[in-house]
């Protein structure tokens, strides 16, 4: 099963390493666990600490056990998060089948993405959310930067701006298979 939560990319594995240490080590209920990454991590609701739990437990930074959830001794190295992605997040082979077929000139944008997967998208999240278009555009977003963040993928650059870079935040972004996977 491949999970739907894909919370905003840390900056960098070490912070993704802090989220993992804000998990207990001895087994705390979900209520617990959420309430301590909430605290830790200064997550703004209680919902974004128990996406982060799912996430953290598809990348096997987290586990849960009889007694509740507890971290891993597993190190967040970028082998061990391109498994986690392509293994347990939702729409991650799609992304990387268009990145595969992506180029500088027609790189794989939030909009891309989104417009792939868009009929593949829950039938239940389309009813409980009234704006679930922007929602999922937002998490094919995420999605690609968390790709990024372990080299599956690679932002291109483009001629938008005065720098001419696209402004880290700008949805329309692109991107192209990265080093990892231009590799496998």
């Amino acid at each position: 099963m491949r999970i739907k939560p894909v919370p905003e990319p840390p900056a960098d594995l070490a912070t993704l390493a802090e989220f993992q240490r804000a998990v207990p080590l001895v087994p705390g209920s979900t209520d617990d666990c959420c309430a301590r990454l909430r605290d830790r991590r200064d997550l703004p609701s209680r919902q974004r600490a128990n996406d982060w739990l799912a996430f953290l437990r598809t990348l096997e930074l987290a586990r849960e056990t009889p007694r509740g959830f507890v971290r891993t001794d597993t190190e967040p190295t970028p082998e061990s998060v391109r498994n986690g992605l392509r293994d347990g997040v939702l729409f991650v082979p799609e992304a990387l089948s268009l990145l595969r077929a992506a180029s500088p000139a027609e790189p794989v944008t939030a909009e891309t993405l989104f417009s792939a997967t868009r009929e593949s998208v829950p039938r239940h999240d389309r009813a409980r959310d009234a704006d679930w278009e922007r929602s999922w555009r937002n998490r094919a977003d995420r999605l690609l930067r968390w790709l990024a963040l372990v080299d599956l993928a690679a932002l291109i650059e483009r001629d938008e701006g005065l720098d001419g870079e696209c402004a880290p935040d700008d949805p329309g972004r692109g991107y192209v298979a990265g080093d990892a996977l231009s590799g496998a």
